[in-house]
């Protein structure tokens, strides 16, 4: 928690601010996901594939809860933020996978966009309005030095790639949605 706290300072005020959102419902377990809104009032549900433990959240305010032991050396500092969530993955160590994945479901009529910021829209397919965003991930080490993070969609699975053999631990890598 502390090394995510670091880096989202070193980062600065570019990044959202953790704050309560009512239209945000988080599940028990790390699993079970959260279920976030998109512009035109639907919701789209972010499931986080757990290879470890699948333990019960640690809530530690509305806003901010932590999953620990996802895999192998690896936790989530999930936070609410005014208009969708972030997925903070802490990676401890070099024991830790390099690939995470994060299984969306989406209501009907709506599609995934790949952008050329490594990101994804989230398209409304009859309007082709953009009604969500998820974001490209950035990832940062201890020495608060970029570590190269993008994504891979496979099916209805975002894959989050983070190369961090040769970085400083902990490593947080930063998937957000946003609507």
């Amino acid at each position: 928690m502390s090394a995510a706290s670091r880096i989202l300072v070193a980062r600065g005020k570019n990044e959202p601010q953790e704050m309560e959102n009512p239209d945000v419902a988080w599940g028990q377990r790390a699993r079970d996901g959260v279920w976030v809104p998109t512009k035109d009032g639907q919701r789209l549900h972010l499931g986080i594939d757990v290879a470890a433990a699948d333990t019960v959240a640690q809530v530690l305010r509305p806003s901010l809860r932590v999953f620990v032991g996802v895999d192998v050396d690896t936790d989530i500092v999930a936070q609410t933020t005014d208009n969708g969530v972030r997925l903070l993955t802490i990676v401890h160590g070099p024991d830790a996978p390099s690939e995470f994945r994060f299984a969306i479901s989406l209501p009907d009529g709506l599609a995934l966009e790949a952008m050329p910021s490594g990101g994804y829209d989230v398209v409304h397919l009859r309007y082709g309005a953009t009604v969500g965003r998820l974001y490209n991930p950035w990832a940062s080490d201890s020495m608060f030095r970029q570590v190269k993070a993008d994504y891979a969609l496979e099916g209805s699975v975002i894959t989050m790639r983070v190369q961090h053999a040769d970085a400083y631990y902990p490593v947080v890598a930063d998937p957000h949605y946003a609507r």
